[in-house]
């Protein structure tokens, strides 16, 4: 008798983000200093964000308009009546010894966005996220650790203080991510909305966005959640997955072999791609919230409300919707050309000046893309204007120029825009569409071609391709390539 081998254990993981966004204000959640990145060191400070015994906070509206904004967009509702509270910890990048923050009254709770992931098909997997909760406060100090290139090296530590009290809002999601891909992409969605709201530049490497990471493991089908890891220190969308991706894969390994896991906050080590133990995990408790003494409550009528809604943009989960529904654009077309709202508001005005919606997509996501990147150049920075670029797309299907002329000269149009039209013309483009010219052409470019001519009609047929180069290289690239194919296929075969 034989035994069946035991079934191996199959994990999940359980995952969720808290994420840190800076407020695009010119000035400090509670002073009038400036919130410049780059500054040197200690510039920006004040008495107040210093903490100095005898100053008084007082509230940016600016932050609570941004921090209602996000909320709205993120389907949270809003609180009509909030608090900040102090939350206290001993750390040298906190000049104060306590941050102000929103513990037990945020400013929005109970929302949710939506994720898209494309599968190998090109069809879109979209999954909702739930927020538990968003609320504001303020930022630390940063510290610069000398003497290493690792924390636990280090033989000194530089503060700076230029960011202790820039607008922060907390955005904590529930745990409803599965994969490294989802909490990537959960990351960049949040961005994305962020940056069409305009109340945040999102930028990772100047810390703007800020991202930790939640993570624990259990077997599939057990309901009690397994002991939760934090993981810091991840400075891209990329590094999010890569860490969770490990932590999922340490966790599982450690629970195998009978390892304990333990509460803490692990760093994602880049050099090494791996997470490494940092400290213990502090609890609510730890930092002994109470309400700020110094801030008045906070309320939002209903009135200010409805102002904030109306001013909302078109999200970029609804530019997809609309993509898709009504113009007939393919899931990773409306990805790529929601991503940044300027090239949605681009492709929407190249559309409303007569172009079609795939055509448009694919000169906005091909040509003028490439060109962006190369110059390093933003798509509200180049000459072309969405109406030139409609008016090249109708001479292409207008049969006035090929695809191929509009793409030589499409780099002079970038530059210096103008008119598209004009440009042919004055250029003397103009596509040959007339049968009895092109056909002579042919006529011609076969009899001086006598020896491709017998090795097509043996059988090499790729030579099509040659004669219909050399039409093409008479004509200045303006013989119609269609008509040049049919009448060469006639001519050739006949």
């Amino acid at each position: 008798m034989t035994t069946a081998a035991p079934t191996k254990t199959k994990y999940e993981a359980i995952i969720g983000l808290e994420t840190h966004c800076q407020l695009n204000t010119n000035t400090k959640i509670f002073s009038s200093s400036s919130t410049e990145f780059g500054s040197p060191p200690n510039t920006n400070i004040d008495p107040i964000c210093m903490g100095l015994p005898g100053v008084l906070p007082v509230l940016n509206e600016k932050v609570l308009e941004y921090a209602v904004k996000a909320g709205l967009a993120l389907n949270c509702q809003i609180a009509p009546y909030s608090k900040f509270d102090r939350k206290q910890y001993f750390y040298p990048d906190l000049p104060k010894n306590y941050q102000i923050s929103q513990y037990d009254l945020p400013i929005a709770e109970h929302g949710w966005l939506e994720i898209e992931l494309v599968d190998a098909e090109n069809n879109p997997i979209r999954k909702r996220i739930g927020i538990t909760r968003l609320h504001m406060e303020e930022d630390a100090g940063k510290l610069v650790h000398g003497g290493s290139d690792r924390l636990s090296g280090s033989t000194y530590s530089l503060v700076d203080y230029n960011r202790a009290g820039v607008p922060l809002v907390e955005i904590v999601s529930e745990p409803d991510m599965r994969s490294g891909q989802e909490a990537a992409e959960y990351a960049q969605e949040l961005r994305r909305i962020l940056r069409y709201l305009g109340v945040s530049d999102g930028n990772m490497q100047e810390g703007s966005l800020r991202c930790d990471v939640n993570i624990s493991v259990r077997p599939v089908g057990q309901k009690e959640f397994g002991t939760k890891v934090e993981i810091k220190n991840m400075n891209s969308f990329n590094a999010i997955q890569r860490a969770i991706e490990y932590e999922i894969e340490r966790q599982i390994a450690a629970v195998e072999s009978g390892e304990r896991i333990v509460q803490e906050t692990r760093l994602w080590e880049e050099g090494s791609q791996r997470t490494v133990s940092m400290r213990t995990k502090e609890g609510s408790s730890d930092y002994r919230y109470f309400p700020e003494p110094d801030l008045a409550p906070i309320e939002v009528s209903k009135e200010q409300l409805d102002k904030w809604y109306s001013e909302l943009p078109e999200l970029p989960a609804q530019k997809r919707h609309r993509y898709e529904s009504e113009l007939g654009l393919s899931a990773y077309d409306t990805r790529v050309l929601t991503d940044e709202r300027s090239v949605a508001e681009y492709f929407e005005a190249t559309v409303a000046a007569g172009a079609s919606a795939k055509q448009a997509a694919n000169w906005i996501m091909g040509d003028i893309a490439a060109y962006l990147n190369s110059n390093k150049l933003s798509i509200g920075e180049i000459a072309l204007k969405p109406e030139t670029l409609a008016e090249l797309i109708q001479l292409i299907e207008g049969n006035t120029i090929s695809g191929k002329i509009a793409k030589d000269i499409l780099p002079e149009l970038l530059a210096q825009g103008g008119s598209a039209k004009e440009l042919v013309e004055r250029k003397g483009l103009i596509q040959i569409s007339d049968r009895s010219a092109i056909e002579a052409i042919v006529e011609q470019v076969i009899a001086a071609n006598p020896k491709e001519l017998e090795q097509y009609r043996n059988g090499k047929s790729k030579l099509l391709g040659f004669f219909v180069g050399q039409v093409l290289k008479q004509t200045g690239g303006r013989a119609d390539p269609k008509l040049t194919n049919q009448l060469l296929a006639e001519k050739l075969n006949g």
